[in-house]
């Protein structure tokens, strides 16, 4: 029997159904779901040890949650996963402003309407993609917001006193019953809110304006915040955190792997770039370790974070970047080059908070400075190593490239250059050619392309070469000869 065909109270009483609090459907549900070797949280990379088992250990125990993390951290994706752990569909008092229970109505409304109805109450069903409640708190929240308020219109409308439960204005907790209702940024609401929403956790009861209402409302709660030293704007204030069952610390991916699947399951990119765009493997290395050199960097504020948006976005623009080149050349497709890097700057100005001394070196040199730094970082994994080279040891493994530069020549990488005038202007140069073909044999034109790009750039970042920002992209040129010619590099 289809459950929707269910139209009153009589019709549900016949089919047997058994209320139950959505703590306990949650906690139901979840354990079918792990019985049958299913998991709730797909698409969630990185926390299948941490943070996914102490969320399922928390629902298992029916508590309400705090997710306690840095931002990009998918503390609200994890909690609107949760709704696939509720019933399809839960019946409702039809009309009931508060989705009132059939079986087991809380407002005065829905229990007179049960009193003269009886089993022809109407009822309806409630589908759990609506049975998901979210709230950004900031100062300027309100308890009428969040609870309700008297309504004098009502009031007169009905002839009522102020002091009758009918008058009420319910807010958008009360109208979350039997739903997940979520908070985030939970230190911002202002201290007597969140005394408020302890009064509801610890009483089941509401106050408004000195009105108060028993109400024992049946509601999964998920709080979301930054750690208290991070944020400046507000604390959780003590008896609201004692009363949330479990805290959970989220974190940032911890290998670039996993960081990467994030990124490319969660970038919005279109089917068209998908295949005009070739993008080599490094590359999606390369853009995980920006984020990676972002959180250890001196001039941004590690307190504040980096979130995984920010690579999210890089790769949107990154890609972008190539495509807007395609589409001026008119080529059909096009490799992605190291230079197109610079097209993510405005993905990583918008995403990092800058220390004192980051403002002063300016944003957008930062951000410059981070890909150089990743391309610094990975050299190692693909090339040998450049720390310790020496211009006295010959036998080194850029010592025919070094001289190639100290011999007065240069390359020009330009932004808009065809994919031809791109690989002509780096396979001129023999000794990077030869490189990169005895160290990565197997590499593919484009990704060979791409890692003569990366030496030029490692050689630049450890200063071995110059490297010089010019209006239509980049020139790679000897740093000093006399210099080299002295001793080391």
């Amino acid at each position: 029997m289809d459950i929707k065909s269910i139209k009153t109270l009589g019709a549900l009483k016949a089919s047997k159904y058994q209320s139950r609090s959505i703590k306990e459907e949650l906690r139901a549900n979840l354990i079918e779901t792990l019985k049958a070797g299913k998991t709730v949280f797909e698409g969630i990379y990185g926390y299948e040890n941490t943070v996914i088992p102490d969320v399922e250990r928390a629902l298992l125990a029916g508590h309400n949650i705090n997710f306690l993390g840095l931002r990009g951290q998918a503390k609200t994706k994890m909690a609107r996963m949760m709704t696939a752990l509720l019933d399809e569909y839960i019946p409702v008092i039809e009309g009931s402003e508060i989705n009132d229970d059939p079986l087991n109505p809380i407002s005065k409304e829905g229990k007179e309407l049960v009193s003269n109805l009886g089993d022809e109450t109407p009822i309806g069903w409630l589908h759990r993609k609506d049975r998901y409640f979210e709230k950004l708190a900031t100062p300027d929240v309100s308890v009428a917001d969040l609870i309700g308020d008297v309504d004098p219109i009502k009031a007169a409308n009905l002839k009522l006193p102020y002091s009758d439960e009918r008058t009420l204005h319910f807010g958008m907790i009360p109208r979350a019953h039997r739903c997940i209702f979520v908070i985030n940024e939970l230190p911002d609401l202002q201290a007597r809110i969140q005394v408020a929403l302890f009064n509801i956790l610890q009483e089941g009861d509401i106050q408004i304006r000195g009105f108060k209402l028993r109400l024992p409302l049946d509601l999964q709660f998920v709080f979301t915040a930054n750690p208290e030293d991070y944020t400046n704007r507000g604390s959780i204030v003590t008896p609201l955190k004692d009363r949330i069952g479990s805290q959970i610390l989220t974190h940032y991916p911890k290998d670039i792997k996993v960081a990467s699947q994030i990124t490319r399951q969660e970038a919005r990119l279109k089917p068209e770039q998908r295949e005009k765009v070739i993008i080599p493997e490094v590359a999606f290395t390369l853009l995980e370790q920006i984020a990676f050199e972002a959180r250890e960097n001196e001039y941004i504020d590690a307190k504040s974070g980096v979130s995984t948006r920010l690579t999210i976005s890089a790769l949107e623009n990154l890609i972008s970047t190539a495509e807007r080149r395609l589409l001026i050349s008119g080529a059909k497709e096009t490799n992605l080059r190291l230079n197109d890097f610079m097209g993510i700057i405005p993905a990583i100005t918008g995403k990092v908070e800058l220390v004192y001394e980051g403002e002063q070196e300016g944003a957008g040199i930062v951000a410059e400075n981070l890909i150089g730094a990743a391309v610094k970082s990975l050299i190692p994994d693909y090339f040998p190593a450049l720390d310790k080279l020496k211009s006295s040891d010959e036998e080194h493994a850029y010592h025919a490239l070094l001289k190639w530069f100290s011999g007065g020549q240069t390359i020009d990488l330009l932004f808009e250059a065809s994919d031809k005038e791109y690989a002509d202007s780096l396979m001129q140069v023999e000794p990077l050619k030869s490189l990169v073909e005895s160290h990565q044999a197997k590499a593919d034109k484009g990704e060979q392309l791409f890692f003569m790009e990366m030496i030029l750039w490692a050689l630049a970042e450890h200063a071995k070469l110059n490297k010089e920002k010019i209006d239509e992209g980049f020139n790679f040129a000897d740093l000093f000869s006399s210099y080299l010619r002295g001793g080391d590099l």
